[in-house]
């Protein structure tokens, strides 16, 4: 019996010096992650906090960009400087109030926007400078597109409404043969890209009629078109 409670004595002290050499090695190892998985946290934490601050400058650059870039067309504006890449990015209704406003620095009289539902084929109304009335369809349409003779069809309709005496068509690209064709005949001022450039550069509206007719506009605008936008 007391070789018995020796045995079991000894087996005890054997496991309590085992569990406590486990217990040691746990707390060694325990003691010996923690700074690592400390320093792992902290490297992830800063990368993230990097990752924060690049994008949050990346962002305030391109509003930054954005609104100087507006601020710019806005100062071209005012200033009667806009070029046909800042008149491509108009809306419909943006183009038909610098038309309105070319007629006012032209002398003419009496000018209004009137587009918009409802507007029975034209856009802007007024009286030239020598008193004669007005009636202008605007159309804001990428250069590459073409003009129709319907579209000027409807122009001739839209003079016949309004007891017009002069019919004009601007556009920001060129115009098919056959519609210029029927412009002519029924002496309507047709505007294609080129002319309006000229236009909007300075050039009297009045004179412009003086070589009405003469081409669709080029087409070598459009070509340079498909470079600038299709990138």
């Amino acid at each position: 019996m007391a070789a018995k409670r020796r045995g079991r004595a000894v087996r005890r002290r054997h496991i309590a010096r085992n569990t406590a050499a486990g217990v040691l090695a746990a707390l060694v190892l325990l003691g010996l992650l923690r700074p690592m998985l400390l320093l792992y946290l902290g490297a992830l934490l800063a990368a993230a906090g990097i990752g924060w601050m690049v994008w949050r400058l990346w962002r305030t650059d391109r509003l930054l960009r954005s609104r100087d870039t507006a601020w710019r067309r806005q100062d071209d504006i005012a200033a009667g400087q806009r070029t046909l890449t800042v008149i491509d990015t108009m809306s419909g209704t943006e183009f038909e109030e610098v038309v309105a406003e070319l007629c006012r620095r032209d002398g003419c009289t009496q000018v209004r926007r009137v587009g918009g539902a409802g507007d029975n084929g034209a856009d802007v109304l007024g009286q030239l400078p020598d008193g004669r009335t007005m009636v202008i369809q605007c159309k804001r349409y990428a250069p590459h597109r073409t003009i129709a003779s319907r579209e000027v069809r409807d122009l001739l309709g839209a003079k016949v409404h309004f007891a017009a005496d002069v019919a004009i068509f601007v556009a920001t690209t060129r115009f098919s043969r056959q519609a210029e064709a029927f412009a002519v005949g029924h002496q309507i001022l047709t505007l294609h890209r080129d002319f309006f450039g000229l236009w909007n550069n300075g050039t009297p509206l009045l004179s412009l009629a003086e070589v009405n007719g003469r081409g669709q506009g080029g087409a070598h605008h459009r070509s340079r078109w498909k470079q600038t936008y299709s990138k």
